[in-house]
This record gives structure tokens, sequence and C-alpha cells, in this order.
């Protein structure tokens, strides 16, 4: 039987991406070799998930806690990556993903720094985050991370790890249309809602800075990011990696698989319900509300979101704002990890510590 061109499509894309975030290269070059059809994908990304799963048990069954965590968040990983993009089969999708949690929060207490659950009511239903404080930290700045459309918190481990290290606590987040808060709310536009709610929660702990919050997106989410700087004032800094500028316009140049992940994560049924949710999310006539300093990354290379998306925002925005262009760069710039982590965590750290974002990046 021939190769499904869908599963040659998702690795083109992605692989950059799986590298970065957890995914061992020997493991993945085996799943390369493997996968032949778009319908094996979860299944067989979930074996191996449950690999490392079984491992991360026996070395907890030892009581060789850092062996446990790491191998807990490998499965994590794995898990998320073989529901991601499977939107079309919600029973597998449902598995793989009650799969990941089970293994992230396995993790949770014993990674460095631990991860704390918190959830925000918003409109019925409840948003959760991951919530990490830097060791030895009173009060610091709080950095929220938001996912892209195919993404989840879980994935942001470690770029949440970037800031942490710079002594910011981080809160990855599914909003609304993302991770597990997708199953109950639905994609929307006005973020400044989203990050307002948490900004109101954060004010109210003592072990962070809730005055001193910062925003950060990547693809998608760096369309979210900047929507709720326009939107939430006490947002002091805001970072989008890689976002759109105008989603109703990009979205139909997507690949059919982006294209339905993003109807099912609207609750839409019908195409003008999708064009009714996607035409929320623009920044025409919004970004000039962002008065925040703002940095703007993109790869020269990505292939999802043209780098003329990052140019009009950088256009339009108010505040101080800084585009950075890697020529080399994929979408995210996933594979140069190493240069747009240490951007943005430097970036967000020293504009969240004084108030401005720096003069050079």
């Amino acid at each position: 039987m021939a190769r499904d061109p869908q599963v040659d499509l998702i690795f083109s894309h992605f692989t950059p991406r799986y590298v970065a975030t957890g995914v061992d290269p020997n493991d993945l070059h085996r799943l390369v070799a493997t996968i032949d059809q778009w319908t094996d994908w979860c299944r067989l990304w979930s074996e191996e998930a449950h690999r490392h799963e079984m491992l991360a048990l026996e070395a907890a069954e030892k009581k060789r806690t850092a062996t446990a965590a790491e191998g807990f968040l490998r499965a994590a990983i794995y898990y998320h990556y073989g529901k991601h993009m499977f939107a079309g089969a919600p029973d597998e999708y449902r598995v793989a993903h009650e799969s990941m949690l089970r293994c992230y929060m396995a993790a949770a207490a014993a990674v460095d720094p631990p991860v704390e659950r918190v959830e925000f009511p918003f409109e019925g239903g409840r948003m959760p985050g991951y919530l990490r404080r830097p060791r030895g930290a009173k009060r610091p700045p709080v950095a929220v991370i938001l996912p892209g459309l195919d993404a989840c918190k879980e994935e942001l481990h470690a770029w949440s790890n970037a800031f942490l290290k710079r002594g910011l606590a981080t809160l990855t987040l599914d909003g609304p249309g993302q991770g597990e808060t997708a199953f109950w709310l639905p994609i929307r536009g006005d973020w400044g809602r989203v990050v307002g709610t948490v900004i109101d929660a954060l004010e109210q702990r003592p072990d962070v800075d809730g005055r001193a919050v910062g925003v950060v997106g990547q693809s998608l989410g760096a369309l979210y990011a900047p929507l709720a700087a326009a939107g939430e004032p006490r947002i002091k800094a805001c970072i989008a990696n890689c976002g759109p500028f105008d989603w109703p316009v990009l979205l139909p140049k997507l690949p059919k698989l982006s294209q339905e992940v993003f109807r099912v994560r609207s609750h839409a049924r019908t195409v003008a319900e999708v064009q009714e949710v996607a035409a929320q999310l623009t920044l025409a006539g919004k970004a000039e509300n962002i008065r925040c300093p703002l940095l703007i990354v993109f790869g020269g290379g990505d292939r999802l979101v043209p780098p003329a998306e990052g140019e009009r925002l950088a256009r339009a925005a108010s505040g101080p704002t800084e585009f950075v262009v890697y020529p080399e760069g994929n979408h995210v710039c996933f594979n140069i990890s190493y240069k747009f982590r240490p951007l943005t965590a430097d970036w967000m750290a020293e504009a969240l510590r004084h108030g401005a974002a720096p003069a050079n990046c």
C-alpha cells in the first residue's frame, strides 16, 4: 500500500517541533518509518507513548523520582502528538488526550520547579493552566504562555523552562478552543476578557506579582496574545511568535486538516459558522490599541504563516515594538529553538522587571 501523503505532509511541517518539545530523535525516526496511513497516526504515537509511560512507572516503583518524571513528561508529549491534527477521530483523540493529562500530572510534583494545576472559571466553563514558580522567588512577575491551534499547555513545558530560568513565573494556559478547555469553550476573539480573568486571579495570589504580567503566544496563540494586549491594559508586555494578523484571510490557505481542527475547536457545524468565528480573529482595527512593549518573532521560511503578517502587526501597534525575523526559521522557529527561546525569555524578563522593553533584541 502506498504511503499516505497526509503523513508525509505532517512530518514535513512538524518534525522540528517534535524534537524541540521533547520527542527523542530515535523514536521519531522509527515513527517516520512505521506510520504509513493517517488512520494509524494516533494509535502508533500512543503505542510509543505507552512504552515510555511504562518505563516511567517502573522508575517510580523503584523510587527513582527524577527518572520517572522525565519518562512521564516524554510520554505526555508523545500522547499529545498522537492527537494533534487528529480531530476527525474524536474517540481516539479523547483517549490520547486523557493519557497525556495523566502522564503530565504524574510528572508535575517532581519536575523542577514543580507544576501547580490551576483553574479559572469563565462563562460557565473553566480554563485550566499550569503555574510554575522559580525556586527562591517571593513574588515573581508572570509570563502567561498561550499555545496554538493544534497545541496545548502541556506542549509548552520546554518553553516555560526558559522563562523560569530567568526568574519569571509561568502560567501555561488552555484558553477557549485550546487543549482541554476546547471541550466546553469554543474559539473566540475577546482575548482581553480571557486574559483579564486570569490576571484577576493572579492579583489575589501572594506568591506571584499579578501586577507584572506579560502574555506570550505561538502560532494562532500569537494572534491571541496581541488581541489580549489590545483589550487588557494591565498586560505589561506581549510576545507574538509567528502569529497571523488576519486569520479569516489566512485560514482558507492552510492545509485541510488545519481547517478541520479550527472547525472542531470553534464548535462550528457549517461553513457559515466557521466564517463567523474566524471573522473575530483579526488585529485589523485592534492592533492600534497595543501600547505595551511588543516583540514579534518570525521565521523567514515559515510555510504556514508568512512574515508579512508580522510586518502588519509591527506597523499597526502603538507601543514600542521589536520585529525579529530569523531567515532560516520555520513556523514558530522550532528548528532554531536555541535562538527563539532565549530571545523571548530574556526580552520578557527585562520588560517585566524594568517596565519597558530592552532597546535591542
